[in-house]
This record gives structure tokens, sequence and C-alpha cells, in this order.
């Protein structure tokens, strides 16, 4: 597999659809797998890697990242401006006890069984999802870390909502995401790099699971 392709996307706030995907998760994922192609089956952003982080400040901003090179022609005329690099250098440059700072926008949760229900078919019984945060959602990301090849140095949290349609008054799970960003020494760079490809965590399809480093 080639190394997944970077993309920075530049939304224009004065544009229709842009200011409509700001204001809802599942409209924004929607507009974002126009980038890659049609043909790849039941479970398409997967297939093409699709992880991607919205970040607000100074302007709407979208990193992108896939397997696939992104088409930004399909998406609607005057969305967004837009720049792209491989991730190689990246990966080429991963260290045992190198110091990076990293930024991940997460969806930490937990299966609670103190309110598991069983399977209608199965009958096997799950954990309600339950979103963490606080000190929880910290604990969640060191274990979460420390699988993926990071030491944390150092995190800072930040809630970071999300908007979904309303159907009913039973909240999504991954409403809330959290932001985390520090320090950390890598440990394992095999790891460290299959978690940089292939996303951490749940909620990928609305702007979570993308971990991205930079040197310290």
């Amino acid at each position: 597999m080639t190394a997944p392709t970077l993309t920075l996307l530049t939304l224009n706030p004065h544009h229709k659809t842009a200011r409509a995907d700001l204001k809802d998760a599942v409209s924004l994922h929607k507009t974002l797998m126009r980038l890659v192609p049609d043909t790849l089956g039941p479970t398409p952003r997967a297939q093409a890697g699709l992880l991607f982080r919205l970040e607000t400040h100074p302007t709407p901003t979208l990193l992108i990242q896939s397997h696939h090179q992104p088409d930004p022609a399909r998406l609607p005329h005057g969305y967004a401006t837009h720049q792209m690099r491989s991730l190689t250098p990246l990966l080429n440059a991963l260290r045992t006890g190198l110091t990076v700072r990293y930024r991940i926008t997460a969806a930490p949760v937990a299966s609670l069984t103190a309110h598991a229900t069983p399977h209608p078919v199965t009958g096997k019984t799950r954990g309600k999802l339950t979103p963490l945060t606080g000190d929880d959602a910290i604990t969640w990301w060191q274990r979460r870390a420390t699988a993926a090849g990071l030491h944390l140095l150092t995190i800072d949290a930040t809630p970071t909502p999300r908007r979904f349609p309303r159907k009913n008054d039973t909240p999504s799970p991954h409403a809330v995401l959290t932001q985390f960003d520090g320090l950390a020494r890598i440990t394992d760079p095999t790891q460290l790099a299959t978690a940089l490809t292939t996303g951490i965590g749940r909620a990928k399809s609305y702007g979570a699971g993308l971990l991205s480093l930079a040197p310290a």
C-alpha cells in the first residue's frame, strides 16, 4: 500500500454547502466522501482510509488523510482551496526515542455493562457506549497512546462538540469529541506508523481518530 496523502482544505466561509457542513457532522462526512472513488464497496470510508479533523481557528480548515489521492474537483465549486502532500517523509522519520508534538481529536467512550442490553438476534450482552470526559477521557487517551507506540509527556485535553441531526432525545455517544495536544516520545515506530495510517478509536466518520505529529 502506498503512503497516505494528506490534504488541507481551507473552507470558503461564504459557501452555502461549507456553512451547512460546519453545522452538521453527518453532512460534512457525506461531502468529504466525494473525494474518494465510488467503487470501494460497502465500506468506502474504511477502504479509502479516509480520516479527517476539523479545525476552526483561525479559519475553518479540514486536514484529510486517505490511501487514495483525493479528487478535490468533485467537491462543490468554490467549496474550498486545497494543498496536498505525501505522508511518506513523516513515516520515514519515525524512530525510537524521538520527541514529537501530537494532536488528535478522538472519541473516548466506554462500554458500560451496568447499562448492558441483550442483542435481539444473538442474545449476546453488550454494554452501552458512554462518552468519557475529564480525567476518564485522559486515561482513555493514555492507554490508546501507549498501544500506538507513544509515551505521553504532556497532555492538554479540550472538549470539541460535534453537531448531529436530532431524531430523538437520545444523544449520540460521539456528539462530544475531545482534542488532545501535547508532547510524546516514540517507543515503537512500527505501532505508531500503523496508528498514523489507520486512525485511533471510534467515530472516524465524524472527524475523530486522525493523529498528527510534528517535530518537538
